[in-house]
């Protein structure tokens, strides 16, 4: 089994590794989707410590989901006092505060040391809890203005793909859950395991830049296209030495404009990719390398 062997992860710490995915009417499929197609999937090549999910909700009974879907959770919010980690996959985003038993078990949940999760809307239900108030959050941009009215004790972030906040963690919307989940396995296995799981979703295991990216804005395809071969060159050859003066010639384009654009692209000034890129070269290679970190460093 050398291959097994090979990409078995090491946990770090000793977190518990029940995930309970909290469930209401009309839970977002797509989003309820992601967090099974990390959390609840079985990997035996990840080892005996990988994650176990459990779908829970107030009551047991089947619910509706988006697209015409039923899902019937396994559990009732008992279960939720036995989770290490709680995901919302979504909630209602009318400012309707929830239940009395859903908020107590959550509030219970989080006193023993919990951690939560929201995916897009899901930070509504965490906001009206009052996990928020003070804290740096972020939704879905098109509920950013409503999340702030609502709860305007929360600092609502609508650039950003998530934010992690230790115990509290939130998402931007939809595919924005993927790169957050894909975030917590990096923190609780490292970039390895992260990697492997990203490759067999068959997409990238860590997106730059952040939600700016994805508003409709008059930036031409052909400029994107350019944009992408960049980037994929920044990402292949990370320590070369990559300029303003270098990257504005590749995309044709002036300094200023290319500055402009690249911002308005992926959310980040061009320096600040570049060394997100290197960073992230380097962090897998702390983790899957046996050269010292000097040599890493130099590299």
């Amino acid at each position: 089994m050398p291959y097994m062997i090979e990409i078995m992860p090491k946990a770090r710490g000793a977190r518990n590794r029940l995930v309970a995915a909290l469930l209401h009417e009309k839970v977002a499929t797509f989003e309820l989707g992601i967090v099974t197609e990390i959390f609840g999937l079985p990997r035996p090549e990840m080892g005996p410590d990988w994650y176990r999910l459990v779908t829970v909700a107030e009551a047991t009974r089947p619910l509706r989901a988006t697209g015409g879907l039923q899902v019937t959770p396994e559990a009732g919010l008992e279960a939720l006092a036995r989770a290490g980690t709680i995901v919302i996959p979504g909630w209602r985003t009318d400012g309707a505060p929830p239940s009395p038993a859903v908020k107590k078990a959550l509030s219970q949940a989080y006193e023993r040391g919990a951690r939560l999760v929201s995916i897009c809307s899901g930070a509504f239900l965490l906001a009206a809890c009052g996990f928020l108030a003070g804290r740096q959050a972020t939704t879905h941009w098109l509920y950013a203005e409503q999340l702030q009215s609502l709860y305007p004790e929360v600092d609502v972030n609508p650039k950003v793909l998530y934010v992690d906040g230790e115990q509290i963690l939130t998402s931007a919307g939809s595919v924005a859950g993927v790169d957050l989940l894909l975030h917590i396995v990096r923190k609780d296995f490292g970039a390895r395991a992260a990697n492997e799981i990203a490759r067999r979703m068959v997409m990238a295991p860590h997106r730059e830049g952040g939600q700016a990216q994805f508003i409709d804005r008059p930036v031409p395809a052909r400029a994107n296209d350019r944009l992408g071969s960049l980037l994929e060159a920044v990402r292949r050859r990370p320590a070369e030495r990559w300029t303003i003066a270098r990257m504005a010639r590749r995309m044709a384009m002036s300094q200023r404009t290319f500055i402009r654009r690249f911002q308005e692209t992926t959310g980040m000034s061009p320096g600040a990719w570049v060394v997100a890129a290197r960073l992230e070269a380097a962090r897998f290679l702390l983790e899957s390398s046996p050269a010292a970190v000097e040599e890493i460093s130099r590299s």
